[in-house]
């Protein structure tokens, strides 16, 4: 699979989100961040957007879903036409049941945990998830710092997916930029969420090439 970068539209120009899209073709996935001000304290958009985004490129979307009660709403999003989705296990009340709902809908399943959950009591949920999230930052705004406690966590996931021998993806998302991404790639995650630190940058498209390399030369 290798590395992958996942561009978040977050820090994008919401009123031309396609435009902004077409910025970032090398991206392997789009990640569309989406919040209800309930569950994080931001209002972002829903289905009827991402349904719009969808229709307009070719990458596929990544949804994350910072929303109540996931169990109820994430099929949406398949539905929508985002290719993976990523539910929060804080809010979900039948994970399990939620990780097999998406991938029959078609998409593939994505738990995402924040910075404060630990990973150790979600073993053995890894082999229904294509993919887990781990924030490193507390959800609900771009831009924040980078926090560096989420690290051995990194590490003792990629620990418990090779104990299992499972091929989950492992993705980190906030504050990932040139000088975070390393040691993230070190610790073992090979799929980064990055907003700020691309559509700050004067060519957007470049900045996905050099997070890409910089996590490739410090993978194990």
């Amino acid at each position: 699979m290798g590395i992958q970068i996942t561009p978040s539209i977050l820090n994008a120009d919401f009123a031309n989100l396609g435009a902004e899209v077409a910025r970032i073709p090398s991206a392997d996935f789009v990640h569309v961040d989406v919040m209800d001000n309930h569950f994080v304290p931001n209002l972002t958009f829903g289905p009827t957007m991402v349904e719009a985004i969808a229709r307009s490129t070719d990458t596929p979307l990544d949804a994350h879903l910072m929303i109540n009660d996931p169990d109820r709403h994430a099929p949406t999003y398949v539905e929508a036409g985002c290719a993976s989705v990523t539910f929060h296990v804080e809010a979900a009340a039948a994970p399990v049941r939620l990780a097999r709902e998406i991938r029959s809908a078609g998409g593939r399943a994505s738990m995402a945990l924040k910075p404060a959950t630990p990973v150790e009591p979600y073993e053995d949920l890894l082999p229904e998830l294509d993919m887990l999230l781990l924030m490193t930052v507390e959800p609900g705004f771009g831009g924040q710092k980078f926090l560096d406690l989420v690290l051995p966590k990194i590490r003792r996931a990629r620990a418990l997916m090779d104990k299992h021998g499972v091929e989950t993806w492992l993705q980190v998302d906030g504050g990932v930029s040139l000088e975070t991404i390393e040691r993230c790639a070190e610790a073992g995650a090979d799929v980064f969420v990055a907003g700020s630190a691309v559509y700050s940058a004067d060519d957007p498209d470049a900045m996905v090439e050099k997070l890409r390399a910089a996590a490739a030369d410090a993978a194990p």
